[in-house]
């Protein structure tokens, strides 16, 4: 046999060879299965106990979890905190047991018959009842009269540049701006002259007289009504003598502003974010002045809640903490007022007086 041919056997042997040993020829690729990607996932969460009046359910924590998708042969639930469970129809309960009212998400995968999958989720609010608190301080206003002087302090006058913010009204101690009577604190603004000013009102605090850390706090309060009013009920750290504002920090536990009058604000300032601060949440109150609404913040180590009526509404847990995001870590004082106009927002020409009334203030811990 000649070189030649001895040479295109050579090729012919060693390329069916190789063709026979290639894992990527049409044979192997046939016994490779598609991919079946699961569509049209979607999550339904059905909190037990859930009703208008009670939208973060009855307090047991149970939840139904309702996931479906096309081509999903099993899905995967997420509840947090590593807690994952399977199930092949997509049907499946579960139990929250972290006390009181808490933002939760569930995260659910849809499996395919061959691995793939795909995922979406859903965040909720869940109430979860466990012991009752104690109260363990509350001003009630059962008295007529003055303000209790072992508790509150007035504030007198108009402040550093309007408190700081440019506000129009001057704080006074008299009766006609902060009376008890029927049970009720009963703060006024008015259209009056006093030692230059157009507007009084009163601004009263615990300071030095009583002081708290920690705890569930409810303010149950009627707001006043008029473009220019800014009424407040909320708390300052109680070192704000040594190291000052925003340093101490202070918590808003409910703002309201009668030029956008169905507007409820809770709002945290610190070092990282004072002023016209963006650590805030917001909420809608129709009836701010007509009825009595509970104002709530719920103060841990960990985090602030904002409720209004027992409904939470906003957040604060920054993470990591330290001193520019969480001065919260010490006493702190109440404050109480309502302030008139500032420096981003103008009066009513034809404001004459308006009044919030508090109930009381009841603290949970």
């Amino acid at each position: 046999m000649n070189n030649s041919l001895k040479y295109f056997f050579f090729i012919f042997f060693f390329i069916t060879s190789c063709s026979s040993d290639n894992p990527n020829n049409s044979d192997s690729n046939s016994s490779i299965p598609e991919p079946i990607i699961p569509s049209d996932l979607t999550l339904q969460i059905n909190i037990i106990g859930q009703t208008d009046s009670s939208p973060n359910g009855n307090g047991s924590g149970l939840i139904l979890c309702s996931a479906n998708a096309t081509n999903a042969i099993n899905y995967e639930f997420r509840f947090g905190s590593g807690v994952t469970e399977q199930s092949d129809n997509g049907q499946i309960e579960y139990t929250y047991t972290e006390q009181g009212i808490n933002s939760q998400t569930i995260y659910v995968y849809a499996y395919s018959s061959t691995g793939h999958y795909t995922s979406t989720f859903q965040t909720f609010d869940l109430f979860v009842e466990g012991e009752v608190p104690e109260v363990t301080w509350s001003e009630e206003f059962n008295y007529d009269g003055a303000i209790d002087s072992d508790i509150w302090t007035h504030e007198i006058g108009n402040g550093d540049w309007g408190w700081g913010n440019g506000e129009s009204q001057y704080y006074t101690s008299s009766l006609n701006n902060a009376r008890v009577e029927d049970g009720v604190l009963k703060i006024t603004a008015k259209r009056e002259d006093i030692a230059g000013y157009e507007y009084t009102s009163a601004r009263i605090i615990s300071r030095d007289k009583y002081e708290f850390q920690y705890g569930k706090v409810d303010i149950r309060a009627k707001l006043p009504t008029g473009i220019g009013t800014w009424p407040a009920l909320w708390l300052l750290g109680a070192n704000f003598s040594e190291v000052g504002w925003p340093e101490c920090g202070e918590i808003d536990i409910m703002e309201h502003w009668g030029h956008d009058p169905t507007v409820i604000a809770g709002s945290i300032h610190t070092p990282m974010s004072h002023g016209d601060t963006w650590t805030n949440g917001h909420t809608t109150v129709s009836d701010y002045n007509a009825e009595f609404h509970i104002y709530s913040i719920d103060w841990n180590e960990n985090r602030i809640q904002f409720f209004v009526d027992d409904v939470l509404y906003y957040t604060y847990n920054p993470s990591p903490k330290n001193d520019e995001n969480w001065p919260f870590d010490q006493d702190a004082f109440f404050i109480l007022n309502i302030a008139v106009g500032g420096s981003w927002f103008d009066i009513d020409p034809e404001f004459s007086e308006s009044t919030m009334e508090v109930d009381y203030i009841r603290i949970y811990q």
